[in-house]
């Protein structure tokens, strides 16, 4: 069974979304603000965490900012706020979905649902995959693994997605939205800045200089590749 750490300091919320939680089969973990967030987080085995921005003392981006330095578990990050800044921060520190209050149960249950499918699938091997080497960089699709250069990288679920549709394909280029609708899974809506803040964190990780990338390419006007090195 599945267990989620909420995180938000409307206690009202919480409620309703253990409520939601628990009908669905899934176990779940409440916090009020982000150090029991983190607290929880250390002492139980946590599939996926709903996390609220706007909370007293540690707000959800310096939560997950601290969650971020020692697991990949999904973050679905909740708000009152519907601007942009607050999506690509939290995108920029590695969230893997926004929702906006208030919200649709429906539509979060889905997000859910398809954030744990994505993590287990990622956790769990293949039954006929291969490595596949590009240059000093190796992706293994049965262990869910990157290496550059024999260094083990650490990329979230989201990331390990995207970099894996591109090295699968190497040499061809996807447009932003084609990869969000791949990898995501949903209509493309806003496409270009989530995709474009992901690739930015692969190039941060798997790039000598990634400003000048060896592996993960612009094509400007046209979308990214993966160099396909001979």
């Amino acid at each position: 069974m599945y267990k989620i750490l909420i995180c938000d300091d409307d206690k009202d919320i919480v409620s309703a979304l253990r409520i939601y939680l628990n009908a669905e089969g899934y176990q779940t973990l409440c916090a009020n603000n982000g150090d029991e967030c983190l607290e929880l987080m250390r002492n139980h085995e946590v599939n996926l965490v709903i996390l609220d921005i706007m909370m007293p003392q540690k707000n959800g981006i310096e939560t997950l900012s601290e969650l971020r330095s020692y697991s990949n578990v999904p973050v679905i990050m909740l708000s009152a706020k519907s601007e942009d800044i607050d999506k690509i921060s939290g995108l920029n520190i590695g969230a893997d979905d926004y929702i906006t209050k208030p919200f649709n149960p429906v539509e979060l249950m889905a997000r859910v649902k398809s954030q744990l499918r994505r993590y287990m699938k990622l956790g769990g091997g293949a039954q006929n995959s291969k490595l596949i080497k590009i240059g000093g960089l190796t992706l293994d699709d049965t262990t869910k693994s990157v290496m550059v250069d024999n260094e083990l990288i650490s990329l979230t679920p989201l990331e390990y997605e995207i970099l894996s549709l591109l090295m699968k394909n190497a040499g061809k280029v996807f447009s932003p939205k084609e990869i969000y609708k791949i990898v995501w899974n949903e209509t493309p809506m806003g496409a270009e800045n989530a995709v474009a803040v992901h690739i930015r964190h692969i190039r941060e990780k798997i790039e000598i200089d990634p400003a000048e990338p060896r592996y993960l390419k612009v094509v400007w006007g046209k979308g990214y590749k993966i160099q396909n090195e001979t």
